[in-house]
């Protein structure tokens, strides 16, 4: 087939385009890269993905600056979706649980994990205002792609949560729309999981640096298991003292304070392939709170710090007739999983951090990113620069 000279033009033109962000994304460093230590050994990506099955997709919408028009913009925001056995298993639920170390904030469904210890679907995660969306898109899309049943998903509870992202997005514009839930559920993929700026992480404030979204796993040893966990958390949350990463207080030590203050809230997502049942996920879970503090938050009142956790062992347990037979590891055997949930949950705020970059939003209200030369001065300061354990 022969083109037109306009046509290879537009191909050039936009293959140009593309090639910087994907660079980029390619190239952006990591706490790790930088010599930030941090216990326990991770899986090959660093990312909760490392656990076979899970797919991760996002939406990130950016558009327009200058004065807040509500509806019109500055937009800073986005959707992130992360699904526990991918798309092509969709409807085989998931032994789930959940905690809420403080609960200003929103994650829809979970009474019902709670109550039948199943994640049904995607953990969707987007900015406040827009959960109800989201919510809704959820449904629309899993009917569309393979109901659970003859009638469609004729019942449904999609897990949904959200922090708050008003000082750069126009919260109150809506700009989340139906189109973007299936584009991040469309583009969910296993691999390297983008960090910082993306997905419902777009527009977030953590300890008065740019935040947003962040990820890490650990590896158990043959002899606990040889299980993988991964953690990918929304973070949005503490304020500049705070801030303490491998142990040093980094918030202290680059005082200088911005024109906003703790803005609160963080959504943790654990994922693991070791069979664990309902209850021992919601341990899990609580042991994210752990890592949280790690990094120096005491959630705070206005804070929305919520937390689930899901194993993707036993598949076919939520069977609807006869005898579901499942394994579970022994209650005895699992300090190394909460190890590795309190360590690749700090990691995970920390890379989010590491990956942010400044941004400038409505009413050019800027966010700040963690400077990586201050930061690995402080680091040397405190003699903490050096090789994971």
């Amino acid at each position: 087939m022969r083109y037109t000279r306009p046509f290879h033009l537009l191909v050039i033109a936009l293959l140009l385009a593309a090639w910087p962000i994907s660079l980029s994304c390619q190239s952006k460093a990591r706490a790790r890269d930088l010599g930030i230590p941090f216990d326990g050994t991770p899986g090959p990506l660093n990312a909760i993905t490392d656990v076979s099955g899970v797919e991760v997709g996002f939406t990130t919408l950016i558009s327009g600056s200058g004065k807040l028009v509500v509806g019109q913009g500055p937009v800073r925001t986005g959707v992130t979706a992360i699904l526990p056995r991918g798309k092509g298993s969709s409807n085989d639920p998931v032994f789930a649980g959940w905690f809420s170390l403080n609960g200003n904030g929103e994650m829809t469904g979970t009474t019902w994990v709670e109550e039948s210890g199943f994640l049904e679907g995607p953990v969707m995660i987007t900015n406040t205002h827009s959960v109800g969306v989201v919510r809704d898109a959820v449904i629309d899309w899993r009917v569309k792609h393979g109901a659970a049943d003859e009638t469609g998903y004729w019942w449904s509870l999609p897990v949904v949560a959200e922090t708050w992202d008003g000082f750069l997005n126009d919260v109150n514009g809506f700009h989340v729309k139906p189109q973007h839930v299936f584009q991040a559920l469309d583009t969910a993929r296993p691999g390297p999981v983008a960090e910082g700026n993306v997905g419902g992480g777009t527009g977030m404030i953590c300890y008065e640096f740019k935040g947003g979204t962040g990820t890490a796993s650990r590896k158990l040893d043959d002899k606990a298991g040889g299980y993988t966990l991964g953690v990918l958390v929304q973070c949005n949350c503490g304020g500049r003292s705070q801030l303490t990463i491998a142990g040093v207080p980094v918030g202290r030590e680059i005082p200088e304070k911005p024109a906003y203050g703790d803005e609160g809230s963080i959504i943790i997502v654990v994922g693991t392939d070791a069979p664990l049942l309902p209850h021992q996920l919601k341990r899990l879970a609580r042991r994210a709170a752990m890592g949280l503090a790690r990094t120096g938050s005491t959630s705070g009142n206005g804070s929305g710090d919520i937390f689930i956790a899901f194993s993707t062992a036993n598949p076919g347990a939520s069977r609807a007739s006869g005898l579901a037979t499942v394994k579970m590891v022994a209650n005895d055997q699992m300090n190394p999983l909460f190890d590795a949930t309190v360590q690749a949950t700090e990691e995970a705020i920390v890379n989010a951090l590491v990956a942010a970059q400044s941004m400038t939003g409505a009413d050019d209200h800027t966010a700040i990113a963690l400077p990586h030369e201050r930061l690995l001065g402080v680091m040397k300061k405190y003699n903490r620069l050096g090789v994971s354990k």
